[in-house]
């Protein structure tokens, strides 16, 4: 199952609610929204600085990972990016492809 990273901030009103809800309550509820679609969540971290929180998950697709990101950001309460993550072997199997590419100007 594909794994991204999720960089998460929270607005003001994101914040309020972690107050409210705690850490722990969070997670619960980052955990029903990956399994809501197929998914889990791997680990879950909170930081300091720019970003909040930083959640390793596996989705089903790269649709299940757009609609998580759809759905969180239209909350209002929380900003993300997220990545695919790749594993050792996916970037074998990819420097490995023959790929026909001509630089710009070259």
């Amino acid at each position: 199952m594909p794994k991204y990273l999720i960089q998460a901030t929270y607005t003001a009103d994101g914040l309020r609610g972690v107050l409210r809800d705690g850490g722990t309550g969070r997670r619960q509820a980052v955990e029903r929204m990956a399994e809501s679609v197929g998914g889990r969540v791997e680990q879950m971290y909170f930081a300091f600085g720019e970003t909040d929180t930083y959640v390793i998950v596996d989705l089903p697709s790269n649709a299940a990972s757009a609609a998580v990101g759809l759905t969180i950001s239209a909350s209002g309460a929380v900003r993300t990016k997220t990545a695919v993550l790749l594993t050792p072997e996916e970037i074998d199997d990819a420097a490995r492809m023959e790929v026909a590419y001509r630089a710009p100007g070259a």
